[in-house]
């Protein structure tokens, strides 16, 4: 059977690919297919680090028997932040129709416009949160400029997992009436926004500054775009902390790596 591979960030790096149709045999694992690209690619290793999987744009883990056709990403922990609550809880547009709330997007953010997504006239509170480059990166050596960031997203998946956050926040807090998260790709100078998030709710008590806070966060966890840090000398994906639970090995094993 065959299947299609995609690869991101450190991960397409060190194959020099970043999409494949691979066959393998009839009902193979996610492991079956870790084990082929080691024995393929030997600067592709999965034993020492942490590397999740998706198969048709859903969190999966190693013993996942793959089906004729299906789509698997393989990609680093996401850019998450270091700070803040990690949880457990895992529209094409044309110029007349209403914008899409969850969105990513290489062109320029604007705050008025993701604002304007959710405005309501039933909502007297909109919150709109704004993520933008800094021009400083901490590092072990200190701090170092940073000329640039560039985004890299697997597209289709991180807008379907940015509607889950939605979906999540309105279970969370039933009084909030529209969320729209829109996240750029490609590069993005140092001042510009690189994500936008707003929450409309009735009145400001109703959950909109808590909403956007816990949308934020769980972007950071489990939405699959990663950023890569470019200096004047030099660049590198960052890679944000191990999410345990979106771990290869099955719920209840200690995480392996990947392929043995």
């Amino acid at each position: 059977m065959e299947v299609t591979v995609k690869l991101f960030a450190t991960l397409r790096q060190q194959a020099g690919w970043s999409e494949r149709r691979i066959d393998l045999p009839t009902e193979a694992t996610l492991q079956d297919l870790l084990s082929r690209l080691e024995e393929e690619h030997e600067n592709l290793t999965f034993a020492d680090r942490p590397v999740y999987a998706a198969v048709n744009q859903e969190y999966a883990h190693l013993d996942r028997i793959l089906a004729p056709g299906d789509e698997v990403a393989l990609f680093p922990p996401v850019s998450g932040g270091t700070g803040g609550e990690r949880e457990s809880v895992l529209e094409e547009v044309s110029s007349q129709a209403a914008p899409k709330l969850y969105e990513i997007t290489d062109r320029p953010l604007s705050l008025d416009e993701v604002a304007a997504r959710v405005s309501r006239v039933s909502c007297g509170a909109v919150v709109v949160f704004s993520g933008t480059v800094r021009g400083e990166t901490a590092t072990e050596a200190g701090a170092r400029n940073t000329d640039f960031l560039v985004y890299e997203a697997y597209v289709e998946m991180a807008e379907r997992m940015l509607a889950q956050i939605g979906d999540e926040i309105k279970a969370r807090w039933p009084k909030v009436e529209a969320v729209s998260i829109m996240h750029r790709i490609g590069r993005c100078e140092v001042g510009e926004p690189s994500v936008v998030i707003a929450v409309a709710t009735p009145h400001r008590g109703d959950g909109c500054f808590e909403a956007c806070r816990y949308a934020i966060e769980r972007l950071k966890a489990i939405v699959p775009i990663w950023k890569q840090e470019n200096w004047s000398d030099g660049q590198v994906w960052v890679e944000g902390p191990r999410q345990p639970e979106l771990d290869l090995s099955p719920p209840g094993q200690e995480h392996g790596g990947g392929a043995d």
